[in-house]
């Protein structure tokens, strides 16, 4: 048998090695959180603009060579507790670098594929703020017990009423661009979370995965808690949509409360109320040029068998 051997120029193997090796890099995003972290000696930077820049350059040539990298955020509070917990030192490159390794694994990423780090950001710092609403409303549905009487599992049912209200409320909604927001009163700040949904010519919306289940969540956790929260839509339709006047998209806003485990519906005026009222003076703002405050749309509750528990 004959046998065959590569020889590759080992500077050639390590480029070729280096591109299957992935790599993660955690940014302080803010002004705030560089100067928080220029208080360790080892820390080499002194401009947060310039450090930006040096991280981008770095992170673009990790693209050019095939480089998969991974982007989080530094958050230097995490970091100290992270070091104490684990006995390092935190003025060492060597504890950053491990601590970047972990935000990698269990925090909120994204992936770089050669974009501004000033486009990226934002999205990153909205990843986490996603992925903190979602860690603290599961925990509140992981300790919501289970039923007295029948010992069923309260978050889980709980989820499954809000996986039905977001369905019958995108299909109440019917045709437009919605935007959909979900706060419920469950510690300072409140939760909030935030959903996206197009429909167009009856067909299902799609909807982006880690918003929903977020979104899903949070309603959740205040069905669970009967907590106060509230549901509120936003609608843009296309002239098209509304009418033949051909003046511009159109938006109409409604509102729904979150009593009794299931969204009640909001009048016009409390909706007014809610979203067009100054929350420090009481004083009235003037609605929005094209802007409808309707009723919201009435949902169908599921049985529950637990309101009487």
């Amino acid at each position: 048998m004959t046998s065959t051997s590569r020889h590759t120029d080992p500077s050639t193997a390590r480029r070729a090695l280096r591109r299957e090796v992935p790599s993660s890099a955690a940014v302080l995003a803010d002004e705030q959180d560089f100067t928080a972290m220029r208080r360790y000696r080892t820390f080499p930077f002194d401009d947060h603009r310039s450090y930006l820049r040096q991280m981008e350059t770095l992170l673009r040539r990790f693209a050019s060579q095939g480089v998969l990298t991974t982007i989080s955020l530094f958050d230097p509070a995490a970091y100290e507790k992270y070091c104490a917990d684990l006995a390092l030192d935190p003025d060492r490159p060597d504890s950053r670098s491990r601590y970047t390794a972990e935000v990698a694994r269990t925090g909120a990423t994204l992936t770089y594929e050669g974009e501004p780090l000033a486009q990226l950001l934002p999205l990153l710092v909205e990843e986490a703020d996603r992925q903190a609403t979602w860690d603290h409303a599961s925990g509140l549905l992981a300790r919501a017990g289970t039923c007295k009487e029948c010992g069923e599992d309260l978050g889980h049912a709980a989820f499954a009423r809000a996986t039905q209200a977001l369905q019958q409320l995108l299909a109440s909604l019917g045709e437009g661009t919605h935007h959909l927001v979900c706060s419920v009163a469950a510690g300072d700040p409140p939760l909030l979370a935030v959903l996206h949904a197009t429909g167009r010519d009856g067909a299902r919306p799609q909807l982006a995965e880690s918003e929903t289940l977020v979104f899903c969540t949070v309603l959740a956790a205040g069905f669970a808690l009967r907590t106060p929260g509230g549901l509120v839509s936003r609608t843009t339709t296309a002239p098209t949509d509304r009418d033949a006047t051909g003046d511009g998209a159109h938006d109409t806003v409604r509102g729904w409360t979150l009593g009794d485990s299931w969204p009640r519906p909001l009048g016009a005026a409390e909706v007014f109320t809610a979203y067009c009222t100054d929350a420090d003076t009481g004083e009235p703002i003037p609605p929005e040029h094209r802007v409808d405050y309707a009723p919201g749309l009435p949902l169908t509750p599921p049985p529950d068998p637990h309101h009487q528990h």
